[in-house]
């Protein structure tokens, strides 16, 4: 029990330092350290249990963080690696104005190259897309987020990122 704990508490050690990085890093070197850690965790992901096996698939639904209206969104996740996965998502916003976001999203999974179990999933990818709200936007975004499965089938998600119509999400995920 106390392993678990402490490999929880490494996981959110990892991801606030993760926050902490891309607040005071130039975009420029974000993308150099994503991309070496990208191809370094595919070469190296060995230890842990990835939360998908190549080949499956995820939905993923639930309510966003935005300061105009109400986000929803919904999403699924192709599993094309174990330690990789992509998908679309649909994004909606209800306020004054109907806006909706229809974008493709890329996501690397960090189980296996930290050593976490398969009912906790640390991933961090990048998106882009349409958005309308006024008008047609091309846009895109980085994502960071994390999911805890309470069973075989279900979990729940946090995210943070931005660039895409809302700054963060908390909701539901199913594995098919």
């Amino acid at each position: 029990m106390a392993s678990i704990l402490v490999r929880d508490f490494k996981f959110i050690i990892i991801t606030f330092q993760i926050f902490k990085l891309l607040n005071t890093i130039n975009m420029k070197i974000i993308k150099l350290l994503i991309a070496l850690i990208f191809i370094s965790g595919s070469i190296y992901a060995q230890s842990g249990e990835a939360p998908l096996s190549k080949g499956d698939r995820q939905l993923n639904f639930g309510l966003g963080f935005s300061s105009h209206g109400l986000p929803v969104y919904a999403g699924m996740d192709f599993a094309f690696h174990n330690d990789w996965t992509a998908g679309p998502v649909i994004k909606l916003v209800m306020d004054n104005d109907f806006g909706f976001g229809l974008l493709g999203r890329v996501d690397y999974h960090w189980n296996r190259l930290i050593g976490i179990p398969s009912n906790w999933d640390f991933y961090l990818g990048a998106n882009v897309g349409i958005l309308s709200q006024d008008g047609f936007d091309v846009a895109g975004g980085l994502q960071l987020g994390g999911r805890y499965y309470w069973d075989e089938k279900w979990g729940v998600n946090l995210e943070f990122g931005g660039g895409t119509g809302f700054g963060g999400a908390v909701g539901v995920s199913m594995k098919l």
